[in-house]
């Protein structure tokens, strides 16, 4: 009886080691957080001119990338005016702002401190194979940032504010409040981040068994409907944004393919 009371006592230390271990990398993550919110918060003029408000640029990137392209692909930035409709909305649009972009920046710290607590837990054969996922995770996630940054925000953007809608002849006129549009744009950005995830979270699901190849490849179909219905509602009705939209997201659905059929062939070899 005492060497069990002992054992359940060395399991309960180390249940609650690893509970205290959790709670570490959580607070240094937290810490990161607020750290670059901080900065970012200090830059205000930098952020909200140059990232916030870049879509209503003339000179922003895409616009000019497509207009170089083709005179068809050409578009200019939405004309429609931003203002604050309640009271203390610029602040408090401000800290939330500055909170997205303090996560968006930590991320490749948060990947690390994840790893850091998995890692332990892990055989060596596994540690190896998973050796390199804090860059590939926070690559996708930056690649992801940027898609909808550069692709899916001004098609949206320009889709949204051009939409037009009259009553009796009386036009409504185009403003948007300040919190609205950057909670769009943040919708446009941040989770896409995580969408580009997908690979890696194919790759741990395969791994152990829980998704095929296979499988992957039977319902591709299904995943395309999907993908384009996706393409319709966040892009304005042409075929051309669409396809700009549908077709990184398909790349992404096959490269998905590929590394659930390597992790699979692993996992049946360790079975």
């Amino acid at each position: 009886m005492g060497e069990v009371k002992k054992i359940q006592e060395e399991k309960e230390m180390s249940f609650l080691e690893h509970l205290e271990e959790l709670r570490w990398h959580i607070i240094r993550s937290l810490f990161s957080i607020i750290f670059f919110a901080i900065v970012v918060f200090l830059f205000k003029d930098f952020v909200f001119e140059d990232i916030v408000f870049a879509h209503k640029k003339e000179n922003f990137f895409t616009y000019r990338i497509l207009c170089n392209i083709a005179d068809f692909l050409c578009f200019g930035p939405p004309n429609f005016d931003i203002v604050p409709r309640e009271f203390g909305e610029k602040f408090f649009t401000h800290l939330k702002v500055s909170f997205w972009m303090g996560i968006t920046i930590s991320i490749p710290y948060i990947f690390y401190e994840l790893w850091r607590f998995i890692k332990p837990g892990l055989y060596k054969k596994e540690q190896k194979a998973a050796r390199g996922m804090v860059t590939i995770c926070s690559s996708l996630f930056i690649l992801g940032i940027m898609f909808g940054f550069f692709i899916i925000a001004p098609f949206a953007i320009k889709f949204l504010a051009g939409y037009s809608l009259s009553v009796d002849d009386v036009l409504v006129n185009d403003t948007t409040s300040l919190a609205s549009y950057v909670n769009y744009l943040t919708m446009f950005t941040i989770p896409t981040g995580f969408i580009f995830e997908l690979p890696v979270i194919v790759y741990f699901l395969s791994r152990i068994g829980l998704l095929t190849p296979s499988f992957m490849r039977k319902y591709r179909r299904h995943s395309v409907i999907v993908i384009l219905i996706f393409a319709a509602i966040i892009t304005p009705p042409e075929v051309i944004t669409q396809i700009l939209i549908g077709i990184p997201v398909l790349v992404l659905y096959e490269i998905s393919i590929f590394v659930s059929k390597r992790a699979h062939a692993k996992y049946s070899e360790d079975n």
